[in-house]
């Protein structure tokens, strides 16, 4: 009975000249699809804020629901790319509250498209090998469009960089090569030459990177795709000890970043860090050290600006589709009371609404636990691998992520040097001592002379492993 009722008011709802999926293809969809990817790819960060807003208002014009999921991925998409998870999290969510019972093929493909590779930033490998999957498997089911070879090509790449993190190199290959034919740009070159041969075939990967960067240059623009060839080719040459080369490239990388990088914000760090060994490599200390600095500062801020800039203008976004979402609804209930006015149905029905927010309401409670966990979790591993490089800035790095820990350690001693809190934070990121020693280019029998003296110095006991006292510090 409630389904008859609510198909009532749908027919109330719909205006008599409802256009078809491939109208709302053909008017909405493409050339939104079309325009947001021209702007992501030349690092248009205003532009494309400002499309999407244009269309979000179009599809609230037109009763167009799936054509606001659109834009809400579009700009989840943009925050991944700028590490800023939560937001990228709360536009999927509202994105994925649209197309919950969507039978758009190409949209349940671009949305699990996008939250697969959200998956593999926050390292849920699994999670985004899956969804990916089903993202292959609307793709699949869908008719030939405009958008279908555009969305399969970030599908097959998608497919292929999640089998090269399951160690899978050869399946990994075979979806690089579907999207290649469906690349002229050279990105796909570069992909196989970064995920596949770079450091394993030399010459093969000489073979991809150049013909990438002819394109590149065939091309003559200045966007994300340009950035990522001359990032690579730089590390190839650097990684080939051509260091000239090297530098003349990342040089290049480096001026198409400063256009691009309100988009493509993380690459900054990465090439500041290849300018440093191109440095370190041939002797050129002011420069090595110029670099370093530029690279800790990069790490350090991660885009705090940008961020700020891209959460105010996701907020205004926000409220602004909340405004009108709320207006939408207000006419929705107007239409009930009207239609359904003294049935008790409406009454259960809306018993279950308020039932069903309340279990989401928790629901994204957890998964927002979640997903601050799986940031915490990111940032270990980052610390740990700056840890085995034996990075300089490890310490600093470490007093932000765990600022009580280190306080904890000085109200203990406050004479501890910064070599014994090092050691220290490497203790409590579970390093053994043949770790330790393997790293910080000691001996080993010089770590357990290290464990003796903070023993002492934080007056630990004998029979206490020390792991667990510190463990227990924080």
């Amino acid at each position: 009975m409630i389904r008859f009722f609510l198909s009532i008011l749908l027919v109330v709802l719909v205006s008599c000249n409802q256009r078809s999926q491939k109208e709302y293809e053909k008017i909405f969809d493409a050339p939104l699809m079309k325009k947001n990817e021209a702007f992501r790819l030349s690092g248009d960060y205003d532009s494309l804020i400002n499309l999407n807003k244009k269309y979000y208002k179009k599809a609230d014009e037109m009763k167009y629901e799936e054509g606001k999921a659109l834009c809400y991925i579009n700009l989840a998409e943009l925050n991944i790319s700028l590490e800023n998870y939560q937001k990228s999290q709360l536009l999927l969510d509202k994105a994925k509250e649209i197309l919950n019972d969507s039978e758009n093929n190409i949209h349940q493909a671009r949305f699990y498209n996008v939250y697969g590779r959200f998956n593999l930033e926050l390292r849920r490998i699994d999670k985004a090998f899956l969804y990916n999957d089903e993202a292959l498997k609307y793709i699949q089911k869908s008719g030939q469009s405009e958008l279908k070879n555009n969305l399969l090509f970030n599908i097959y790449l998608r497919q292929a960089t999640y089998l090269m993190e399951k160690k899978q190199d050869t399946e990994a290959l075979k979806y690089f090569q579907k999207a290649r034919k469906l690349d002229n740009t050279g990105y796909i070159d570069c992909a196989i030459s970064d995920y596949i041969y770079m450091g394993k075939n030399k010459d093969s990967a000489y073979k991809y990177i150049m013909s990438a960067y002819d394109k590149t240059n065939e091309r003559g623009k200045e966007d994300g795709i340009a950035l990522y060839a001359n990032t690579i080719m730089g590390e190839y040459y650097l990684a080939d000890k051509q260091y000239g080369k090297a530098e003349e490239v990342l040089k290049q990388a480096l001026k198409i970043n400063e256009k691009t990088k309100r988009i493509y914000a993380y690459y900054g760090k990465y090439i500041y860090n290849d300018l440093r060994k191109v440095y370190e490599n041939t002797g050129d200390k002011d420069k090595a050290y110029f670099y370093l600095k530029a690279y800790t500062d990069a790490y350090s801020k991660t885009n705090t600006s940008v961020l700020a800039t891209i959460n105010q203008d996701m907020e205004s976004f926000i409220t602004g589709a909340k405004k009108d979402s709320e207006k939408h609804e207000n006419k929705v209930r107007w239409v009930v009371f009207l239609s359904l006015a003294g049935l008790s149905l409406l009454g259960i029905y809306s018993w279950r609404i308020i039932n069903y927010l309340g279990k989401r309401r928790k629901a994204l409670k957890i998964e927002s636990e979640e997903l601050k966990s799986k940031m915490n979790n990111k940032k270990e591993e980052i610390l740990m691998e700056m840890a085995k490089e034996n990075n300089p800035t490890f310490l600093t790095h470490f007093k932000e992520t765990y600022p009580e820990f280190i306080e904890q350690l000085l109200l203990i001693n406050p004479d501890l040097e910064n070599s014994e809190l090092t050691f220290c934070a490497m203790l409590k990121l579970h390093f053994t001592s043949k770790e330790i020693a393997s790293y910080a280019h000691i001996q080993h029998r010089t770590v357990q002379q290290k464990k003796y003296r903070i023993r002492k110095k934080l007056n630990i006991p004998t029979e206490t492993d020390i792991y667990q006292f510190l463990d227990a510090l924080y």
